[in-house]
């Protein structure tokens, strides 16, 4: 469990520093390391995952709510949901057990957020997921 901590911190970290002032802007995740990242456009090697992994987000007010449909078993689970700024700023995360019975989880946006977040789902073998979306 550590191992897969310390690299979703590594990740999170990778789309911070791809965004080093409020000037700049990831312009999409394809331009991410190819195996780090994976979204529903750009499932790399797991292709025909997207659909239950990729993240599925919607927002309601200052409400989001992040949903991966993805089952929960003992050995094939999604670990985490993350809500980040362009700035690399963690807005919000949900860790899971395997013994959830489903992948879902609500942030409240702080006052002001506007443009561009992300969405990220990590499952425990096949990698990290990242939904971008604007307010």
């Amino acid at each position: 469990m550590e191992g897969r901590r310390k690299f979703l911190k590594g990740a999170l970290v990778c789309v911070g520093a791809g965004v080093m002032g409020t000037a700049v802007r990831v312009q999409a995740a394809t331009t991410f390391p190819v195996g780090l990242i994976y979204t529903r456009d750009a499932p790399g090697r797991w292709a025909s995952k997207e659909g239950n992994h990729a993240p599925k987000v919607t927002v309601e007010g200052k409400n989001v709510k992040v949903v991966t449909s993805h089952p929960m078993t003992e050995k094939h689970f999604i670990v985490k949901h993350t809500l980040v700024t362009p700035e690399g700023k963690v807005i919000g995360e949900k860790v899971f057990a395997n013994t959830d019975s489903a992948a879902e989880s609500s942030f409240e946006l702080p006052e002001g957020s506007k443009g561009t977040l992300w969405a990220t789902s990590f499952c425990n073998q096949h990698d990290l997921w990242l939904s971008e979306f604007t307010l």
